[in-house]
């Protein structure tokens, strides 16, 4: 199974990590990134990936922090009499007659007895058996709609006792630690200019600082990709040309070699 790469947005909420419910995207080249995370009063957020916004929303909604607001009405379950079959076998149909008369196989009729065989010390000689091509397989009686099909039961939803909405999903007691927990089965991944702050607007001044910087390392990367596809071009012609100059082995063959002649 392939795990599909994405940005995990993670909140602390009572003392337990909950990782957003949406599917972030995340960058995969060796590239630097900016990534910021912006919770704000009303609740709301915004994850952003090299200053674009990537997703947003409710904290309330893209994380189970809270209990659901509805739930499973517990009084009811679906009736016994409800039907929700939506086709069924058709009373009408029914099986044609030498059906089970065809067998699933059939002596191959192009074998042959070995000749070499013995029926004293071998037994009797028996052809192999082989599919039969008309073989139909177990009959199964066509479907039909099913006329007293009343659809799929939905199980009625009632407001949930235990739902208590938090205006204060944002809020964190305190901003004075930053700490970082990282796995990763590549390593050379570098992780730098960290920024804690109030401020958007102290946010965006910082990250068009990086961007700058990433804008020079982006341009110095692509240098650095075109130097070694140059060299790699440049080693492959040499190898090319060497194998060109060696010498070709020769072959010599004579249709018509003169004869020999000895003196007697």
């Amino acid at each position: 199974m392939v795990v599909p790469k994405k940005t995990h947005a993670i909140l602390n909420y009572k003392g337990k990590n909950q990782l957003t419910t949406k599917n972030i995207p995340c960058e995969s080249d060796e590239l630097s990134h900016l990534y910021t995370f912006i919770l704000k009063p009303d609740n709301t957020y915004e994850v952003k990936i090299d200053n674009k916004q990537k997703a947003a929303g409710k904290l309330d909604e893209d994380w189970d922090v809270l209990a659901p607001k509805k739930i499973k009405d517990p009084k009811l379950s679906k009736p016994t009499d409800w039907v929700d079959e939506k086709e069924i076998a058709d009373p009408e149909d029914k099986k044609p007659e030498g059906w089970d008369a065809i067998p699933r196989e059939i002596a191959d009729p192009d074998a042959k007895k070995p000749e070499d065989w013995d029926s004293d010390l071998d037994g009797a000689w028996e052809a192999p058996m082989i599919p039969n091509p008309e073989y139909n397989g177990e009959w199964r009686a066509k479907m039909i709609p099913n006329p007293a099909y009343k659809g799929e039961w939905v199980h009625p939803e009632i407001d949930n006792p235990d739902y208590k909405y938090d205006p204060t999903i944002y809020s964190f007691d305190s901003n004075g630690v930053l700490g970082i927990e990282i796995w990763q089965v590549k390593s050379g991944t570098i992780f730098d200019d960290f920024l804690v702050t109030d401020s958007v607007d102290e946010a965006e001044t910082a990250a068009g600082k990086v961007l700058k910087r990433m804008e020079g390392e982006k341009k110095m990367k692509e240098e650095e990709d075109k130097k070694k596809r140059e060299e790699e071009e440049a080693k492959r012609k040499e190898e090319e040309a060497k194998k060109a100059a060696e010498p070709k082995p020769t072959e010599t063959h004579d249709d018509h070699p003169e004869e020999k002649k000895e003196d007697l």
